[in-house]
């Protein structure tokens, strides 16, 4: 059977606001979930919302793969979001506040400040806010551009002397705060940005009475594509993207639940939302902001013990990263290990004067990347230096190109990927001199080259310098630097030549052998599973006897159809502290492992339509690894969920001890950092002669 994507994703959305509902969690904990779920929320009306209603305008009346089409899925994405967004509101209103509230972390009324602090903050407002904020005139006639997803103030103004009332749209930029501190007020506590400007706009209108104010916020559609033509400037096609999505249609209006209707009515024409797309909340707007409490300091009895990453126990700190390496390959899982050596390798590699050339895809870097700040570094030396950077990365499209600049700025060549395709693979290619010939040294991962989020998601790296994956590195960047076919490999899969092949392929070496009455398994970790090749092979293992369990953090668009296919089949999420983005694939292959890791999801978007990359995992201790974080998958019993015949999802059955993946995970970095620490003392000790009887 298969289940609707959008419906999977606004399930998948629910799991993570449940996490704010769980009373044994610390509040800003709770709240950082909150907010994220409708962060969640802010992307998926931008994208796959704002898609749908770009196929009903265009007619475009295909159905999905459950038969839906455009507007039959848009309706259904109402009802469920809305309730959503419901239980979003009911949860913050009568449970989060007023532990907050108890906290002292809810924001203050205006109406129960002193004159005093009145005056503090209007003082405030004519200095630090007033001189940053540009009123906009609201005509249906002429509607201003108002920016995606910002806080905006509509102001009801009326002169002495006019019989209409006139409309002002105010945004408030996000360079003001959106929570005003207690160094302004005097006092412990903060108030709402949007809630002051309302109490002292009047002051930008001399001569004209305010008669009401609304907060309301606008999403745009951010699903429009470059148009990738032949010979033609792909940065300057990208920038003429980011510029359309600033005019794009309205997908979503939000307003407070109590706005007249005709002042909706009003600031529904003006932005162009229709019925369908406004939605009245019962609360403050933007929940997103919230989430920021969870991360400031102070307040840590709110929060929950932070996990401190370990050293990664194959790494020695005294060694360079190319030393280590040589000793064997090194695997990876941050944020339970430092993702630092990952980081150390390209910095040593840049100034490393046996280092002749640097080869690096980019997809989604931090701000002040120190993978970038390398590559620049190894290119003003001499080196030879090619960075792949993905401009189509959504919504990193603006930082891409400024780092493609800056790359560009000190000699990197860089390359904008493949026509047609998303480069998705996470790969770095070092090749230095030693002993008169040439090395390869690699990175390649699960998650992307950025430090920052290496710290909250989790993922894999494997560090090696595998003659055999050496040579694949080098051809799979010939080819998508030169535009040649992916082939010819000796260890790797790419898409979209071979992954799909290789999955399938080994998807029915397994149902052979279920069919033959051996054992079968197939075992796989990812964050969405669309494929409608995939799902339908995955279909016929179930039925032929397959254990099959599957750990899909986000969408899974199949569920087994018949009973013994479901008595074979198990799928799970797990949501916790850290996002997991590994993709982790393990087949029973007759007791003797096969074991890969991807940057692919089992999607028809990544298997088809992006370039990535599956390797295997060969080295024993490093299988013994990855079968050790799959065992952990399917033994959380606290923080999984499993899927339903129906495509819902329960909390996974609760043996006789809570087990979780992510602590498990964190427990077990830290036994191996301490059993290194514990043999390097041991060798280092001095011998001591054993006393004579």
């Amino acid at each position: 059977m298969f289940i609707n994507r959008e419906i999977s994703w606004l399930e998948f959305n629910q799991r993570v606001l449940d996490q704010a509902q769980r009373p044994e969690l610390p509040l800003l904990e709770r709240i950082k979930f909150l907010s994220i779920s409708a962060s969640n929320l802010d992307e998926f009306f931008q994208v796959r919302v704002g898609g749908l209603m770009l196929l009903r305008q265009t007619g475009k009346f295909k159905p999905d793969i459950t038969g839906l089409s455009p507007s039959e899925q848009l309706e259904r994405i109402r009802e469920r979001a809305g309730a959503m967004v419901n239980e979003q509101y009911k949860l913050l209103q009568t449970v989060l506040m007023p532990l907050m509230e108890e906290a002292g972390l809810s924001p203050l009324d205006m109406e129960e400040l002193t004159e005093a602090q009145l005056a503090g903050l209007e003082d405030f407002f004519n200095n630090n806010i007033a001189p940053v904020l540009t009123p906009l005139a609201m005509e249906v006639e002429q509607p201003p551009l108002l920016p995606n997803l910002s806080l905006i103030l509509g102001v009801e103004l009326q002169a002495e002397d006019a019989p209409e009332s006139r409309f002002v749209a105010i945004t408030l930029p996000d360079v003001l705060p959106r929570r005003l501190q207690s160094a302004i007020l005097g006092r412990r506590g903060y108030v709402m940005l949007e809630d002051v400007v309302s109490v002292f706009c009047p002051l930008l209108f001399p001569g004209e009475k305010v008669l009401s104010t609304t907060p309301f916020r606008v999403t745009r559609n951010g699903d429009i594509a470059v148009a990738e033509e032949e010979g033609g400037d792909f940065a300057r096609e990208m920038e003429s993207v980011l510029v359309a999505r600033k005019f794009s249609d309205c997908v979503r209006l939000e307003l407070p639940t109590g706005t007249p209707d005709a002042i909706v009515q009003r600031i529904a024409a003006i932005t162009g939302a229709d019925a369908g797309s406004t939605y009245l909340v019962p609360g403050l707007l933007r929940l997103v902001d919230f989430g920021q409490m969870a991360f400031e300091p102070g307040n840590d009895q709110h929060k929950v013990q932070a996990w401190t990453p370990c050293w990664p126990a194959g790494v020695d700190a005294s060694l360079t990263m190319f030393e280590n390496i040589a000793q064997g390959d090194i695997l990876i899982h941050n944020p339970y290990e430092s993702y630092e050596p990952v980081v150390k390798l390209i910095e040593e590699a840049a100034t490393d004067p046996d280092v002749i050339a640097i080869k690096q895809v980019l997809y989604r870097t931090a701000e002040n990347s120190r993978f970038i700040a390398a590559l620049c570094r190894a290119a003003e030396t001499g080196k030879q230096v090619t960075a792949l950077v993905e401009l189509k990365a959504r919504f990193d499209e603006r930082h891409n190109l400024a780092q493609a600049e800056k790359l560009q700025r000190s000699g990197v060549q860089v390359v904008y990927g493949v026509k047609g395709f998303k480069t998705h693979a996470k790969i770095l290619l070092i090749v230095r001199r030693e002993n008169g010939s040439l090395r390869r040294y690699c990175h390649i991962g699960t998650g992307n080259y950025n430090e920052k989020t290496a710290r909250i998601y989790s993922d894999i790296s494997l560090l090696t310098c595998n003659e055999h994956l050496g040579a694949d590195a080098s051809q799979f960047f010939n080819s998508v630097t030169g535009l040649t076919r992916l082939m010819r490999f000796r260890r790797m899969y790419p898409a979209p030549a071979t992954m799909k092949s290789r999955l399938l392929e080994l998807i029915e070496a397994e149902t052979r052998r279920a069919e033959q009455g051996e054992r079968a398994l197939i075992r796989a970790k990812m964050n969405s599973l669309n494929d409608v090749e995939v799902m339908e092979a995955l279909e016929r293992a179930a039925e032929a006897g397959v254990r099959i369990q599957l750990n899909v953090r986000g969408i899974c668009c199949w569920a087994p159809t018949s009973e013994k296919a479901r008595a074979c089949t198990r799928i799970t999420s797990i949501v916790d502290r850290y996002l997991e983005h590994a993709r982790l694939f393990h087949f029973h292959n007759g007791g003797s492992p096969l074991v890969y890791m991807a940057s692919a999801d089992w999607m028809s978007r990544n298997l088809d339509r992006r370039v990535e990359l599956l390797i295997p995992i060969e080295e024993p201790p490093l299988v013994h690894r990855i079968l050790e974080i799959l065992d952990a998958c399917f033994a959380d019993n606290t923080q999984a969920s499993d899927m339903a015949p129906d495509g819902s999802y329960h909390p996974a059955a609760n043996g006789k001890k809570n087990y979780a993946m992510q602590a498990h995970l964190q427990r077990a970095a830290r036994r191996r950092t301490r059993t290194q620490e514990s043999t390097s003392m041991r060798v280092l000790e001095p011998h001591k002669p054993r006393k004579q009887a």
